[in-house]
């Protein structure tokens, strides 16, 4: 299952060299090398604060507190994107394994993976690493 990326002006391309520079190595190992970091270690795992992950490398809103769950998994999942046009999926079958990867369509940053194994009403869960996300609070004021 792959998608192309949406056709947008926006899109963001950047040399290797400038993701370098952007990114931390750990951020960069998981965006630009689809590295996967360690289960119950990231950020992002337990955080429960209101408001939208964005994408680390280029601030593209991807998914809501709302739809974010506790899978169990270790790892940030949401049962949905904020918008399904900020994602792509890619066919992974990687470490002998066949599964669904999640892309940034903006940027083409490696996100994590989508399982058939969410909660309703979608049930999907998209396991995410918390190294490729920032996050913007909901102002409560």
């Amino acid at each position: 299952m792959s998608q192309s990326p949406r056709p947008d002006p926006a899109s963001v391309a950047k040399s290797e060299a400038e993701w370098r520079e952007q990114l931390s190595p750990e951020q960069y190992a998981v965006c630009r090398c689809s590295a996967t970091e360690r289960a119950f270690t990231g950020r992002f795992w337990n955080h429960k604060e209101a408001g939208t992950y964005t994408c680390v490398a280029c601030g593209e809103p991807l998914f809501s507190s709302e739809a974010k769950y506790d899978s169990g998994s270790g790892w940030p999942s949401y049962w949905q994107p904020l918008n399904p046009q900020a994602v792509s999926e890619h066919a992974d079958e990687s470490h002998g394994m066949r599964r669904i990867e999640v892309k940034c369509a903006r940027c083409a940053s490696h996100l994590g993976h989508v399982f058939p194994d969410g909660p309703r009403p979608t049930g999907l869960r998209y396991c995410i690493n918390s190294a490729a996300l920032g996050f913007e609070g909901t102002d409560a004021t």
